[in-house]
């Protein structure tokens, strides 16, 4: 490894009773822990479990929407939990950030249904109230299902991104309406800030007009670090652009290769720092003590998820009804376009191309993220390996079961990954974008 101690993680949760896992909810593991999804105290357990861990940051995934794009009906998303329900996270950041005091606390957030003084206000005073420790994660809106909810149609890619472009362009010139040094406090003279260091914006685009100032001061990070996951060419785009972390999901090595190194290369092409952004690559860990417990660990995991679960919400993701090809049919041989933007999860971490059973299949047991299975040493071993090849700087984890997959990842790998110089020992930071950019 080019640099030992480079190796980043973040924790992936949802506010709901799946993350990635469809079989999350009705695992024995969950069942056992008295898993209550809807319990604040929940998250910020978790919350507390990965800043013992030194985690950079605990990130909530979102959705607005219950699917019914697998053959036209909500019945398969909400029999099977398929990323439904899902309550919105973002309150649960100030509840995790008050039990914690370094760990980043990150929510998706859209940018295709709000407007941009809306959204930096929000995200303003949740970097206030975290106290620089707040992460957003935007988006551009996954489906036409969560356009409809909003009472709109979904637009083009091209046209979401060009809009989410100016939305952050907006966003950055509210957060910088107000100095730093703004507000006086001069008790003597009753003057709270000096009116010639808060300035109006006066934007007006092609999407948006705001006059500002925003009536939120300067964060302690003016703005919230933000994550991004685009695949797509305008999405990368937007990435690399604004990103102070990406979560990408690309089961092969081979294949997070050449998104690692696109993705630096672009960057330098902009004449950006390529290590001012972190790249974590998804995985599901599956620990046991041997590794043939870890295997039937996996083997029970996986015998969870439905396979109309899987279809469900790959349909989702996708935007492509799944029930109209045939079980057999080879994913990535299809020609249809909603399935172009997903082509590199079509295959076996071996290149064997799937069916379009197999993909749904592990859609719902991860949502295609690949599962490091064994043995704490030999998980630890197949991460550093991963590294080596792809050059990433990371990793984004989900678990099969709540909290406990989580307990376990961080009492039994993380002190593996310490004792062998690629993970951190302490924070060296106060602030999200500060722990993003620990080296060590």
């Amino acid at each position: 490894m080019t640099n030992p101690k480079n190796i980043h993680l973040a924790q992936f949760l949802v506010h709901g009773p799946t993350y990635h896992s469809l079989a999350m909810w009705r695992h024995p593991k969950t069942i056992s822990s008295g898993y209550d999804w809807n319990k604040p105290e929940l998250y910020q357990h978790i919350a507390q479990v990965c800043e013992r861990g030194l985690f950079d940051t605990v990130f909530f995934a979102d959705l607005n929407y219950i699917a019914d794009t697998y053959k036209g009906t909500m019945d398969p998303a909400l029999i099977h939990a398929t990323q439904a329900p899902e309550h919105d996270p973002i309150p649960l950041l100030s509840f995790m950030a008050a039990a914690t005091k370094q760990i980043g606390v990150a929510s998706t957030f859209s940018v295709s249904h709000s407007h941009p003084f809306y959204a930096a206000r929000l995200w303003a005073t949740l970097d206030h109230l975290t106290k620089g420790r707040a992460g957003w994660n935007v988006v551009t809106s996954i489906n036409s299902n969560q356009a409809a909810n909003y009472g709109e149609e979904r637009q083009s890619t091209d046209r979401r991104y060009d809009r989410a472009h100016e939305f952050m362009e907006v966003c950055q010139k509210l957060w910088h309406s107000w100095d730093s040094d703004a507000v006086q406090m001069d008790y003597k003279k009753g003057v709270f800030a000096d009116p010639k260091k808060v300035s109006r914006i006066e934007h007006r685009g092609e999407f948006f007009s705001s006059r500002g100032p925003l009536n939120v001061t300067r964060s302690p990070q003016n703005g919230p670090a933000i994550l991004q996951a685009g695949t797509s060419p305008k999405g990368q785009d937007f990435a690399v652009k604004y990103a102070d972390a990406i979560f990408a999901i690309q089961p092969r090595a081979d294949d997070a290769k050449a998104y690692y190194d696109s993705i630096k290369s672009q960057m330098s092409d902009i004449g950006r720092d390529p290590n001012t952004c972190k790249i974590l690559f998804g995985i599901q860990p599956i620990l046991g003590t041997s590794e043939s417990h870890a295997r039937e660990k996996q083997l029970e995991h996986n015998s969870l998820v439905p396979l109309e679960g899987g279809m469900a919400i790959l349909s989702a993701h996708l935007d492509f009804d799944l029930s109209k090809l045939p079980a057999e049919a080879i994913m990535s041989e299809r020609k249809e376009p909603e399935l172009y933007r997903m082509r590199t999860r079509f295959h076996e971490a071996d290149g064997t191309p799937m069916t379009v059973a197999q993909t749904a299949a592990r859609h719902g047991q991860s949502v295609s993220l690949p599962q490091f299975v064994g043995t704490p040493s030999r998980v630890a071993d197949q991460m550093e390996e991963f590294v080596d090849i792809v050059g990433g700087d990371g990793f984004m984890l989900t678990a099969t079961h709540s909290p406990g997959a989580i307990e376990d990842f961080v009492d039994l790998v993380v002190p593996e990954l310490q004792k062998r110089g690629i993970y951190r020992t302490e924070y060296k930071g106060t602030t999200q974008r500060e722990i993003l950019n620990q080296m060590d």
